[in-house]
């Protein structure tokens, strides 16, 4: 199949698109380089051996996306174009639903006029929200969202979903990421973040390799047995190989399923910077800080429903995360800056 990838560039697009090249796939990205590099192009045609199709382009931008479609016979769109920082939603609320939102609302459209009828959708398990228990299972009702993110993404899926009603032959698959980390065991390709990370892995990376100077725990009195936040951390190769499942799922598919990409094992934060330690052998400097505003105290994945339908599990650990994300950064410590 020939598939595009919005937003293709970023941390788990592009992981998704080695493993979908090394599948016999062939891909199309397109990316404005807001959060990635055009360096990882390079990089996932030199791990592949393959030729990739890039685009810079807005994917908000519906004459640049027409001329994508127009230009390429797509059998399937992967929608990884989104903002996805939880605090940063809280603080830019209206920023997150307007690009999240409409990037959704364009690639629908112009997958119309060009007659794609297949898409798979970066989702998140905040769709849960606040009031599901856990672990998660897919059939729960979406939650009330504790911030502007997971609204967008709650949003979006009910976008999605509407589209299949009314368009019997679309299909579309919702994957519900609970926490990607790790990198590529080349240590070509990881997560590189522009300006300070969001998220846990990238800064406990940053500070082992000297770009940071400590690590700020957001919180450390919630009700889990360290007092930090726990979550359900996912290899992003594994997580990429469930790209590449739902995509030759959805061919095959017309309507709405929707899919958990998760170990179903949760870790602390402390035991993250842990994990860390022992596979670097570095000392992460860290201190407790407050909360962070629109973070759960923890939530892991029921992930049977991948296995019996997908054929999808897990099977790296959280010392391979580990392990990976060191050799990346320590490669690269200025991320894809060469």
């Amino acid at each position: 199949m020939n598939i595009l990838l919005a937003g293709g560039a970023g941390y788990i697009g592009s992981h998704t698109a080695v493993e979908l090249l090394s599948a016999g796939h062939s891909v199309v990205i397109v990316d404005d380089y807001s959060n990635s590099s055009p360096e990882a192009i390079n990089r996932i045609e030199e791990i592949t051996g393959k030729k990739v199709t890039a685009y810079t382009a807005d994917v908000k931008d519906k004459a640049a996306m027409r001329k994508v479609f127009g230009e390429n016979k797509l059998d399937c769109v992967i929608h990884f174009a989104g903002l996805k920082a939880v605090g940063e939603s809280v603080q830019q609320p209206v920023r997150y639903y307007r690009n999240n939102i409409d990037t959704t609302l364009t690639l629908l459209e112009c997958m119309q006029e060009a007659d794609v009828k297949c898409i798979v959708f970066s989702s998140s398990a905040t769709v849960y929200g606040e009031e599901n228990k856990i672990p998660y299972v897919e059939t729960m009702k979406r939650g009330s969202c504790s911030n502007p993110y997971g609204w967008t993404k709650v949003m979006m899926e009910e976008i999605l979903e509407d589209a299949t009603v009314a368009d019997k032959d679309l299909s579309v698959v919702l994957l519900r990421y609970f926490n990607p980390i790790g990198a590529h065991d080349s240590g070509m390709l990881g997560e590189d973040p522009q300006g300070i990370p969001n998220n846990l892995m990238p800064y406990i990376a940053q500070v082992a390799v000297g770009r940071r100077d400590k690590l700020t725990v957001f919180g450390g009195d919630y009700p889990t047995p360290d007092g930090t936040c726990r979550r359900d951390y996912i290899h992003v190769m594994d997580l990429a190989n469930g790209h590449l499942k739902a995509v030759e799922y959805a061919a095959q598919h017309k309507g709405t399923e929707v899919f958990n990409l998760g170990t179903g094992t949760p870790y602390s934060v402390l035991e993250i910077i842990k994990a860390f330690e022992n596979a670097s052998g570095v000392n992460i400097k860290y201190e407790i800080g407050p909360r962070r505003a629109g973070d759960l105290p923890e939530f892991w994945a029921n992930a049977n429903k991948a296995a019996n339908v997908l054929g999808w599990k897990t099977v790296r650990t959280l010392e391979d995360m580990c392990k990976d994300t060191w050799k990346w950064q320590s490669m690269n410590p200025q991320g894809y800056i060469k």
